[in-house]
């Protein structure tokens, strides 16, 4: 008996193979994502170590610090820690509030300020409590503010910058050609106050002139321009005395 052969319909050849090619291209895409998402890992574990030893040097870990896979991911410090921690800050604090009380009894909350920042305890004299208008001469009413202000810092441990600031105006004078020497001037015959009637070492201290170049708000009005000349000391966290030369 013949057996009939069975004739291939039509189109069954290609129809068997295009499932073939849809199922390859599938398997093909999703190795492909899986090798994306594998060196995605890889770059973000290497960008993560690298983050975490700059973290790890900032905070005074030691340097090399490594990070396993099961170990916990380290905690960023929130504002509050980065804003005062570690052992000077109960004494910044306490120095901050004895000043602004002294700064009350004398009514000069609105010539000196005082603030506690990242790098430390700033306090602001604006500049017309210090000197004459173009001038950096000390007033005789600024040695005392200095003085009483020098009697709070002189036990401290911590390095103080003491910084000048100007305003935008220019100025052209043979003593002070610009306002980078007035600036730098005026923040060192603070630190010469400091040293001779305060009694505060040398090496403690440091002076910087920015001309107007820190301004604290924009130089858009006269009251702003006022609040701009100023000379700040900074009583300089422990945190931050490696940049301070030994």
């Amino acid at each position: 008996m013949k057996h009939r052969r069975r004739k291939p319909h039509d189109g069954d050849g290609p129809s068997m193979e295009r499932w073939l090619l849809t199922y390859s291209d599938m398997i093909t895409l999703l190795m492909i994502f899986f090798i994306m998402m594998y060196v995605i890992s890889n770059v973000n574990a290497q960008k993560f170590q690298r983050m975490a030893e700059a973290f790890g040097e900032a905070f005074g870990s030691q340097p090399g610090y490594a990070i396993s896979e099961d170990a916990p991911l380290p905690q960023v410090p929130d504002k509050k820690d980065i804003e005062g921690t570690g052992t000077d800050l109960p004494q910044l604090t306490k120095i901050k509030s004895e000043l602004e009380q002294y700064l009350k009894e004398e009514n000069l909350e609105g010539q000196v300020s005082i603030q506690m920042e990242e790098r430390g305890l700033v306090i602001s004299l604006q500049d017309i409590v210090l000197f004459p208008s173009g001038s950096a001469s000390l007033t005789p009413e600024a040695k005392k503010i200095i003085a009483d202000i020098g009697v709070h810092l002189k036990a401290l441990p911590n390095f103080l910058r003491v910084e000048g600031h100007t305003d935008n105006l220019p100025i052209n004078t043979p003593k002070y050609p610009s306002n980078w020497e007035l600036s730098s001037a005026r923040a060192t015959n603070v630190v010469q106050e400091l040293i001779t009637q305060c009694g505060i070492p040398s090496e403690r201290l440091s002076a910087t002139g920015y001309g107007e170049y820190r301004p604290k708000v924009e130089n858009d009005s006269v009251g702003h321009r006022q609040m701009n000349r100023r000379v700040d000391i900074l009583i300089l966290r422990e945190t931050f005395k490696d940049v301070e030369p030994n």
